[in-house]
């Protein structure tokens, strides 16, 4: 039987081999030392975009110490962690240094790009990705506003007030995603933002003061009317645009009636097996990507045996 890690694994974004090394990130002498050694690389980031090559399968330009564009650069990177004694950092990059590195490669949107990298030059790019997203946003504390300095190599955040002191660490946002089974069928629902004919699982963000078995009942409910019951956890997935960390479910509705609720979703229906492979084939429907928790749980729901047949 398959385990939740093992199936958690099998999502994209997950399993970046590197050890992050907790403790010795917290020495600032041997990150130094770090920052300078020629095996060491430098993953270059800039909001939702990666430095990738032009081959046909694309993979991440890794920079040496001495290819930084700016003086001191290296001193705002941020330590991922290490892999085979090779130390890994990201570098959060201004507009102005995308030219420094355009011999080298192109900037792609890691979404897109996704699909064509490896499993684990993907989950190492959205790793430093969702990292350097965090300290882009909390530059200064949130509770004096004073200015924050970086410390354990990127993995937390020192204000510089005295009279505050108040330490920060990086936060991701728990959101529930499910596939939900009304007998041989399951719902899928779309947004009107999305593209023609996209449909998908639906989902939504955990509240505070909330169980995220909780938030599956509520968000299902606010979205679509339907009561859901025999909530299981599947398997999780980091989602780093910007920063959100999707909680994979499967659920079964208690009745079939669908009533739209809260506007998110411009339409929610109940597909059968068949009926959705056919919709696909015939391009009237459209499934999220291959690289999204989303299109795994349909997929697997797809692959399930059942009365119907495999499909």
């Amino acid at each position: 039987m398959t385990t939740n890690l093992e199936k958690s694994l099998n999502n994209m974004f997950v399993g970046n081999g590197l050890e992050r090394e907790h403790n010795r990130r917290k020495d600032p002498d041997w990150l130094a030392r770090k920052m300078i050694d020629p095996e060491t690389v430098f993953i270059p980031v800039r909001q939702s975009k990666v430095l990738v090559d032009s081959g046909e399968a694309p993979a991440p330009v890794l920079l040496s110490p001495k290819q930084l564009s700016r003086p001191g650069q290296s001193e705002s990177a941020l330590f991922l962690g290490e892999l085979k004694g090779r130390a890994y950092f990201a570098v959060d990059l201004e507009e102005s240094d995308f030219e420094a590195f355009e011999a080298a490669g192109r900037f792609k949107d890691l979404r897109t790009v996704a699909p064509l990298l490896s499993r684990d030059d993907g989950a190492i790019l959205a790793y430093a990705q969702a990292l350097a997203y965090w300290h882009r946003r909390n530059r200064h504390c949130g509770v004096c506003g004073a200015r924050n300095e970086m410390r354990e190599g990127g993995h937390s955040l020192a204000c510089v007030n005295p009279q505050c002191g108040a330490a920060h660490f990086p936060r991701t946002d728990p959101a529930i995603i499910v596939l939900i089974r009304f007998g041989r069928k399951c719902l899928l629902g779309r947004q009107q933002t999305w593209a023609q004919g996209m449909y998908s699982v639906l989902a939504g963000f955990v509240e505070p003061g909330e169980s995220i078995e909780g938030a599956v009942a509520r968000e299902i409910f606010e979205e679509a009317g339907v009561r859901v019951a025999n909530i299981r956890y599947h398997s999780s997935q980091p989602w780093p645009f910007p920063c959100s960390l999707m909680l994979g479910f499967t659920a079964e509705a208690e009745e079939e009636r669908i009533v739209l609720g809260d506007r998110e979703l411009e339409d929610a229906r109940w597909f059968g097996r068949r009926e959705l492979l056919e919709a696909v084939e015939n391009r009237t429907v459209k499934l999220p990507p291959p690289v999204s928790i989303s299109y795994r749980l349909i997929e697997e729901w797809l692959n399930e045996d059942s009365c119907e047949g495999r499909f």
